[in-house]
This record gives C-alpha cells, sequence and structure tokens, in this order.
C-alpha cells in the first residue's frame, strides 16, 4: 500500500493550484500523476504519496509545510475586484489566493508585531444603490477629515492607508484587465488591498488604490452576489470612482489651485496632486466646471498629442510602495529574535512570495548572500540559540512595536 502524508490539507492544494492558474489535467502533467489522483487529493478522498508531495511542492513553488497548514478563512464579505466585469475567473481566482496569501502573511505577523488599528469608516448606509453623489463626496470629505489631510493633496496614498490600519500589498497579476481586489477580512477585522504590480504609472496606480479605498469606506455591507450582476456592479465601479475622485482631489482645495481649465494647467498640476490629466478633466465635468462637451473636446486633445498611453510627467512621477509588512518582517529579523529560516518556517509560503506581496527587496528572502548583506540579524550570545528560540515559541502573543507605527507620517 502506498504511503500517503497524515495531516494534508486538501483546500491547501486547491489553493495553491489556483494561486499559480493551473488546471487539475495541468497540474497532474506536471507531477507526473493522473487528473484523477488530483482531484481525489483536493475532494480529500486520498493524500498525496511523499514523492507525490515533494513534486506538487516544486510546481506550485509552496513549502512542504504549506499543504499541511490549516485552512485560512477570511469571511464571505465582498471582494471587490476592479474591472472585474472584463476578467477571466482563472484570473479572479489567481488574484484572489494572493490576496488570501496576503491577509495570512498579515495574520501571522499580527502573532508578534502590533499593526495600526483599523481607521476606515463605514459609510455606504445599508443601500448602496440609494447613495448619492452629494453622499459620495461628503463620504470622501469626512475620510479626510478623520485621518487629518483636510484640502491638501495626498503626498503618500499608501502610507496613509497603511497608518489607518489598512494592510496594502503587491504582486503580478498577469491580467491586464484588473488593478487591483480590496476585501474586508473578518479573520483579523481588518481592511485589505492589493495592487498589480505589473501598472508602473504611479498615478493611475494611486487612483487604483483610491478607487479600492471607495469600496472599503462605502461597500463594505454589499453582498457578493451584487458583483454578479452587470448593472450593479457598474453602479459599484461607478461609486468608488467617485470616490477616488473626490478624495484625491477634494474640491475647495482642487479648485482653489486650479488657474484654468486647460490641459496645460492640468499638466502644471499633475505633479502636486498626484493625478493624471484624464482624472482632472474628469473631476472637473463632475464639479460642473465645464460641461460634457468640453470635455470631449479636450480628451480628444489629448489624443492630438500622444497622451492617450503616456501623459507627460509619468516616467518622473516614482510608484508608491507598501511598507507595513515589509518594516514588519524587518523588525522581527532585527529584533525579533527569528532568523530568515525560522521565520519562514513559520510563514510556510515561498520566500519569492513573500518578497512580492511585503514589498520587500528581490531576494532578501530568497537568497541567503544577499540576507547577509543587506539584512544583518544581531547575534546571540553562544549557547542561547535554543533558549531564544524556545522563548518566541512559548509566547507567540508577545507584540513588538513597528517601524511603522513610531514614523508616522
Amino acid at each position: 500500500m502506498a504511503a500517503r502524508t497524515p495531516g494534508f490539507q486538501p483546500l491547501q492544494l486547491t489553493q495553491a493550484r489556483l494561486a499559480r492558474g493551473l488546471t487539475r489535467v495541468a497540474l497532474a502533467t506536471a507531477v507526473k500523476r493522473s487528473a484523477p489522483s488530483v482531484s481525489k487529493w483536493e475532494s480529500g478522498q486520498q493524500t498525496p504519496d511523499p514523492e507525490a508531495l515533494e513534486a506538487l511542492a516544486r510546481t506550485l513553488k509552496v513549502p512542504r509545510d504549506y499543504f499541511l497548514n490549516l485552512p485560512f478563512e477570511t469571511g464571505e464579505r465582498a471582494r471587490f475586484f476592479r474591472s472585474m466585469a472584463n476578467a477571466t475567473k482563472r484570473s479572479r481566482e489567481r488574484i484572489q489566493q494572493h490576496l488570501l496569501w496576503l491577509q495570512r502573511l498579515s495574520h501571522d505577523l499580527q502573532t508578534w508585531v502590533d499593526l495600526p488599528p483599523p481607521n476606515v469608516p463605514d459609510l455606504g448606509g445599508a443601500d448602496f444603490q440609494q447613495l448619492q453623489d452629494s453622499e459620495i463626496e461628503d463620504a470622501a470629505a469626512r475620510v479626510r477629515e478623520q485621518w487629518g489631510l483636510w484640502r491638501a493633496p495626498v503626498p503618500d496614498l499608501l502610507l496613509v492607508m497603511e497608518n489607518a490600519g489598512i494592510v496594502v500589498g503587491r504582486c503580478s497579476f498577469s491580467a491586464s484587465s484588473i488593478d487591483g481586489v480590496s476585501h474586508w477580512s473578518l479573520a483579523d477585522d481588518r481592511p485589505y488591498v492589493l495592487l498589480s504590480s505589473d501598472k508602473r504609472n504611479a498615478v493611475r496606480s494611486r487612483f487604483d488604490a483610491a478607487h479600492e479605498l471607495g469600496h472599503l469606506v462605502l461597500h463594505r455591507q454589499v453582498d457578493q452576489s451584487a458583483l454578479t450582476h452587470r448593472d450593479e456592479f457598474k453602479e459599484l465601479e461607478n461609486q468608488a470612482h467617485r470616490f477616488a475622485s473626490a478624495f484625491l482631489m477634494p474640491a475647495e482645495g482642487f479648485v482653489n489651485e486650479l488657474p484654468e481649465v486647460s490641459l496645460e494647467a492640468f499638466r502644471t498640476l499633475k505633479p502636486r496632486w498626484g493625478v493624471s490629466i484624464g482624472a482632472m478633466i474628469y473631476r472637473c465635468k463632475d464639479l460642473g466646471l465645464i460641461t460634457e462637451e468640453h470635455a470631449g473636446r479636450l480628451f480628444k486633445y489629448i489624443s492630438a498629442r500622444g497622451w492617450v498611453r503616456a501623459e507627460p510627467e509619468d516616467e518622473r512621477l516614482a510608484l508608491e510602495q507598501p511598507r507595513l509588512m515589509e518594516r514588519s518582517i524587518r523588525l522581527l529579523l532585527t529584533q525579533g529574535g527569528y532568523s530568515v529560516e525560522q521565520l519562514l518556517a513559520e510563514l510556510r509560503l515561498h520566500p519569492k512570495d513573500i518578497e512580492a506581496l511585503a514589498g520587500l527587496p528581490a531576494g532578501l528572502l530568497s537568497n541567503r548572500r544577499e540576507q547577509v548583506q543587506l539584512l544583518p540579524t544581531p547575534k546571540l550570545k553562544t549557547g542561547a540559540v535554543h533558549e531564544a528560540r524556545a522563548e518566541v515559541v512559548a509566547f507567540p502573543g508577545r507584540k513588538t512595536e513597528t517601524a511603522g507605527q513610531r514614523n508616522r507620517a
């Protein structure tokens, strides 16, 4: 009788396969097993033998212990995919699994590290279809006031969101039709945003983040079923878009700095406000500064200048990066008593996935030589290694202040 794997978790296999965008047939071919065998492993009817487990770990790029992890549940609140209507089911499933990995990574890190408490108001009401544009404008203004932003431009949107307790991550979506996804996890009652790292345009990525913030503020109580109806989905997207525009360009502050409605004026304001020229045109239309016909003419001028794909200043503006997960991991490695190997054993994800999701430099965890150069770990006294390790395991609830909390902007 073939040896099996005690403690194997079928759902972990399914999630890893979806995260890599593989069908059961493709996975079976890669590990040199039959498709029915893979189906039985995922259904829990059988468990893979040790050789098959090694092949699964190698193909799916996860540690062997990943398959022994208990499944992680984040609740049934809606997950909002920006441009979801144009995306394939397989793309959504793959990105959703990476969001789940970000949430699990954050949840595990919170065993030892205190993150900023969530400070995101629920301003959507019971029925999103009753929301008026004026209420969305008010909601954006209230969030700005609650976060102390008032009417000024936001220099670093991701830093502001992380200071409000939102965990933000980036990874490659490999899906041009999806720019971001957001979800309020019930596992730790914390909001999450995952952005595509494929988009290198700073202002467009900022708008994606503000769009997802709109979902978190306006649509926390929306049922997932609403996303399956085209009209309701379109309305949800329009509301998040309106919120993003109002949040990034508050009416009074933005208009006070706008000398005239022209492409040159927008070009001048773009680096300060961190939004695209196109977004500024739409904002002026929303505020009643120009008519829809005037906006149409401005977009024609943009096209004539060749600014549709690349606007002026795009190359000069730096892409914002998340910091919270990166600083938490660095803190554990430098002050928490963890070596890279010990931390990876706890997190049970591939080092490169952790690097990507947490915003760590490539190679920091996956390349030991680079780790020694970039992230030195304090040495323990001779003979104290086992004692120090035992202390960490014995007190899993120990909290450590993050660099992000000490250096809030």
